[in-house]
């Protein structure tokens, strides 16, 4: 019986091995990467745990980079728990996964939760990849799977607009 576990085990981390892609891994990458902060001025509150960056802010951690006016970091026991960065607009860019097309996106206010791998952008927000866009005053991006939620559920005039353009031949 022990040998049919072991087996059946052996099996089953063969088989999840195979199921996780590359682009996956690479994604993973991002958010075991220090995130980097250039910036014109810079201020720290330890009261507040509050770090304040302003004029023309880069943030990169892995292969996400994020170009704002202003970004704010909350944190929360000596951790990055939140990063609120503004913009007219605030643009970021990631790599998914090498080879693949970055997937960009822009809006006048993002919150990023390093924690959670999950980006949102507020106020006339838009996302592209290759031939899609979506564009809505609220988008969710889920940085570690790449998976996109456009719009709010909770109102129907808040609609979400997504272009597909053919493929060039």
């Amino acid at each position: 019986m022990k040998k049919n576990k072991n087996a059946l085990i052996l099996c089953i981390c063969t088989l999840m091995s195979l199921l996780y892609s590359p682009s996956m891994l690479a994604l993973e990458s991002d958010a075991e990467q220090p995130i980097v902060i250039d910036s014109d001025t810079a201020t720290y509150d330890d009261a507040t745990e509050l770090s304040t960056y302003t004029g023309n802010v880069i943030s990169v951690q892995g292969s996400i980079k994020v170009n704002s006016d202003k970004l704010v970091v909350h944190f929360k026991g000596g951790e990055a728990e939140k990063l609120v960065f503004t913009g007219n607009p605030a643009k970021f860019k990631q790599t998914p996964s090498p080879g693949s097309e970055d997937i960009t996106g822009e809006a006048l206010t993002g919150e990023f939760y390093p924690k959670r791998n999950l980006l949102v952008l507020i106020t006339n927000a838009t996302v592209w990849q290759g031939n899609g866009a979506y564009s809505s005053n609220y988008i969710e991006y889920d940085i570690k799977t790449s998976l996109v939620k456009a719009g709010e559920k909770s109102s129907d005039s808040k609609r979400v607009h997504v272009i597909i353009k053919p493929k060039a031949k």
